[in-house]
């Protein structure tokens, strides 16, 4: 990972923070899951129970980024709150 990919991810992390309207729920599952997998990588551990909607929503959204690179992930990410406004 690049230096200026490092410090733009964390630059982003905390711009999301500060956008100017709430994204919708999609766009916060995406931002979510490429967050995810940018520092944990793979969706690990048990899936949610059914009743759990939004934690299941959450672990199905991170989950289908299964196998894409940290790096990846992370310029994902940073380009999508780019594109948010921030």
């Amino acid at each position: 990972m690049t230096a200026d990919l490092a410090s733009d991810f964390l630059q982003a992390a905390e711009d999301v923070k500060r956008l100017s309207e709430r994204p919708d729920n999609d766009t916060l599952l995406k931002l979510y899951a490429l967050y995810k997998q940018a520092t944990d990588g793979d969706a690990c551990g048990p899936k949610p129970g059914f009743f759990d909607f939004v934690n299941t929503a959450k672990y199905e959204a991170w989950s289908r980024l299964r196998g894409m690179r940290a790096d990846e992930a992370r310029q994902k990410y940073v380009e999508m709150v780019r594109q948010l406004g921030a």
